[in-house]
């Protein structure tokens, strides 16, 4: 037997060769259409993050106090949780492809749809449509998102026939150049407010989505995907213990993340004496930064040749090590130790470091223990507990915060990752073991 390559090999592709509606493709192919989704969500990444700062700009001029600024949030956060399970289930059955192009679609009627805004209405009004309108968008980001994670599974079955174990590193590129995406996104998005105004700018990122969904029609195969998908409900949460228990670990990590990130940061560095556009410059970089460390987690990761025997550890590591940080930012904030906000952005700095690292190692295991056959379904009941956690994370942050400052925040903060730490205690960490489904059985 000749020695398995030192990259990760995922679990043994199922159906892949049919499921990619270019049979006998081979890695040439699989790595066309990788950089052709990786390209595609790098434009939408890009529209969404000049989306939030274009929303928080504008409405944060008019005057909205933090809490309804992440109140206008909730719904697109909401959103995700459905778009996920359906999206999933809806890319097995009709191909991944019809899901990427009717996820960058929805993008361009919620762009459209926030447009219309009219500043005569009244504030309950504007801020109703803002929801609904952001609703929209977050089953595009998501029904997106999950088109383009499980498409790096589908891609990578069909290269790995040929001994190319490129999950990790493609999970990893992808998932750091989004986020790296996203923080150059924050700056387009105030660019754009300033020089072509709220309504103009949305104008022109729907004009570069509609761009990229015809190259996303032109390019992929339609069927690539496409599965028998799970014929009821309880099939369809009927996921294995390794997919159970990232999900558990996801909302939780991404909560902790938030319940901080999205209102406490910002108005406390703000509350300090920074301006909006240091605020945002810096969030813009933290986000860019975090984006790089997660495209460097597999020199940082220890690699195995099963996929799991290292990275299972990992996984744990780093969620206990990123625990520590609110932990200890929380003790400092309560001593009111002298240049409380740069302790604070380096503490930040020490976090998005972790969580980077955290993120990816999750990222890569939902697809390792993924099955090939229904990997979108897969991945879409994943990323609906991600988005679970980003709405109890958004919410807890206006809430904390205006109960007890950024203290109350870290500390959530900090409660959530012990939790997230003590689920990664349950990561099956043999192949075995992770197909288990919750009743204990092996796949049927």
């Amino acid at each position: 037997m000749t020695e398995p390559p030192r990259s990760l090999r995922s679990l043994p592709p199922e159906g892949a060769g049919s499921s990619l509606g270019r049979p006998g493709g081979g890695p040439q192919h699989a790595a066309r259409n990788y950089a052709i989704v990786t390209a595609a969500y790098w434009g939408f990444t890009l529209t969404d993050g000049a989306l939030r700062m274009l929303v928080l700009l504008h409405f944060y001029r008019l005057g909205y106090s933090p809490f309804t600024l992440a109140f206008l949030f909730l719904l697109y956060e909401a959103a995700g949780v459905l778009a996920n399970l359906i999206g999933g289930w809806l890319a097995t059955r009709f191909g991944i492809a019809r899901m990427l192009t009717a996820g960058l679609a929805t993008q361009i009627v919620g762009f459209t749809l926030l447009s219309l805004l009219d500043p005569g209405w009244t504030a309950a009004m504007s801020v109703a449509w803002v929801v609904v309108a952001q609703g929209v968008c977050g089953v595009a980001k998501d029904l997106t998102k999950t088109a383009s994670k499980s498409a790096i599974k589908i891609t990578q079955a069909e290269a790995r026939q040929a001994g190319e174990g490129q999950l990790f590193k493609w999970v990893a590129w992808f998932t750091g150049s989004k986020n790296a995406m996203k923080g150059i996104g924050f700056f387009l998005g105030g660019l754009l407010l300033e020089t072509l105004g709220f309504r103009g700018a949305l104008w022109a990122m729907a004009a570069l989505l509609a761009l990229v969904l015809v190259g996303v029609v032109v390019s992929l195969p339609p069927m690539m995907g496409r599965s028998k998908a799970s014929r009821s409900a309880k099939e369809l949460f009927a996921k294995n213990a390794g997919i159970n228990a990232l999900a558990a670990a996801r909302v939780v990590l991404f909560g902790a993340r938030d319940v901080w990130f999205v209102v406490g940061v910002p108005v406390f560095l703000y509350s300090m004496g920074w301006t909006f556009t240091m605020v945002g410059g810096f969030l813009a970089a933290w986000t860019i930064g975090y984006g790089l460390v997660q495209a460097l987690a597999p020199q940082i990761v220890r690699r195995s040749a099963d996929g799991l025997s290292r990275e299972v550890p990992a996984a744990r590591l780093w969620s206990l090590l990123l625990a520590l940080v609110p932990a200890a930012l929380a003790v400092l904030v309560a001593l009111e130790v002298a240049q409380l906000e740069w302790v604070v952005v380096a503490g930040l700095a020490l976090f998005g470091f972790a969580f980077a690292v955290n993120s990816s190692v999750h990222s890569y295991l939902v697809l390792a223990y993924a099955g090939s056959e229904k990997a979108a379904e897969d991945v879409g009941f994943y990323y609906a507990a991600n988005a679970l956690g980003r709405f109890i994370g958004t919410l807890l942050s206006g809430l904390l915060y205006q109960w007890g400052g950024l203290l109350y925040a870290l500390v959530g903060s900090a409660l959530m990752l012990a939790a997230c730490w003590l689920i990664t205690l349950a990561l099956p960490a043999t192949r075995a073991q992770a197909s288990l489904t919750p009743t204990g059985r092996g796949p049927g």
